[in-house]
C-alpha cells in the first residue's frame, strides 16, 4: 500500500463526478468543523480547507500511507486549518454535536461496519448538521457484466454485484441511524478503446481486477477481453448517487 499511496492521483478520474456531487452540496460557511471520512490522499479535504474560509477540517482515514501524501499537500499548500487522524470512523474522537458538516466520498461501500459509523457521525453532528455521502450503486457497468454474464456462475455473479450500494439500502442505513435525508442521483461513463486497454488501465487494476477474478478464472478473464476487443470501443455507464442527510 505504501507504493500505491506514492503513486495515487491527487484526484483519480474515478473519484471526481463522485466528488463534485458532494461539493455542489456542501455548505461552505466561515468557522464551521468538517469532518472527511476516508479521507484518502485527500482531494476533499484539500477543496474544502480551501474552499471554506476559516473552517477546520478534520481528515480521518486509516490508511496511513494516505495519509502522508496528504500531509505532505497541506504543508506544500500551507493549509493551517487541516487535522489528520489516522484512524477508522467507526470512533471518532469528537464530542457529541461538535462538528457541522461529515463527508465521505465513495467511503460508505468501503465500511466493514457502514451503521456504526454513521451512527458515530450522528453523534459528533450537531442539531441541523449534514452528512454527504457519494457512491456508486448497483448496476455499474452493465455493459462490462452483459459480456461477463453467462461465462460465470450466477449466484457468484450476483454475489458480487449485489454488494454495491442501492438507493433504497442506504436510505434504510441513513434513516435507521437518525437522519432525514434526500438523495440526488447521476451517472458517467468511462470509455475505452477496447478489452486490452479497460482491462490494463490501472484505476480498474487497482480498484476492479480483484473482484473480477474472485469469481471468474483467468480463461474466462481473457474470453471476455477477447470479445470486448472485437467490439471496438467500449462505454460504460456508473451509476452514482449522493446522500444528503441531515441530524434532526
Amino acid at each position: 500500500m505504501t507504493e500505491t499511496a506514492q503513486y495515487y492521483d491527487e484526484l483519480p478520474l474515478w473519484s471526481a463526478p463522485f466528488g463534485q456531487l458532494i461539493l455542489d452540496r456542501v455548505p461552505l460557511r466561515r468557522g464551521q468543523t468538517i469532518v472527511d471520512i476516508g479521507a484518502g490522499t485527500g482531494f476533499l479535504t484539500v477543496e474544502l480547507a480551501q474552499r471554506s474560509a476559516a473552517a477546520r477540517v478534520i481528515a480521518v482515514d486509516p490508511w496511513a500511507e494516505a495519509m502522508d501524501v496528504l500531509r505532505r499537500k497541506i504543508a506544500f499548500l500551507g493549509l493551517t486549518n487541516v487535522e489528520l487522524v489516522v484512524a477508522d470512523a467507526a470512533t471518532l474522537d469528537l464530542p457529541d454535536g461538535s462538528v457541522d458538516v461529515v463527508v465521505s466520498n465513495l467511503g460508505i461501500n468501503n465500511f466493514d461496519n457502514a451503521s456504526t459509523v454513521l451512527a458515530e457521525c450522528h453523534r459528533v453532528l450537531r442539531p441541523g448538521g449534514r452528512l454527504l455521502l457519494s457512491t456508486n450503486l448497483v448496476g455499474h457497468m452493465a455493459e462490462f457484466y452483459d459480456v461477463l454474464r453467462g461465462k460465470v456462475a450466477d449466484e457468484a455473479l450476483a454475489r458480487h454485484l449485489n454488494h454495491r450500494a442501492t438507493v433504497p439500502g442506504t436510505l434504510a442505513l441513513l434513516e435507521g441511524s437518525g437522519f432525514d435525508t434526500t438523495v440526488a442521483e447521476s451517472t458517467f461513463t468511462m470509455r475505452f478503446a477496447d478489452g486490452s486497454a479497460l482491462f490494463n488501465h490501472y484505476f480498474i487494476r487497482l480498484g476492479f481486477l480483484e473482484g473480477w477474478q474472485s469469481i471468474a478464472s483467468p480463461e474466462t478473464l481473457a474470453a471476455v477481453e477477447d470479445e470486448l476487443n472485437q467490439r471496438g470501443e467500449i462505454s460504460l455507464t456508473i451509476p452514482m448517487a449522493c446522500f444528503d442527510a441531515v441530524v434532526g
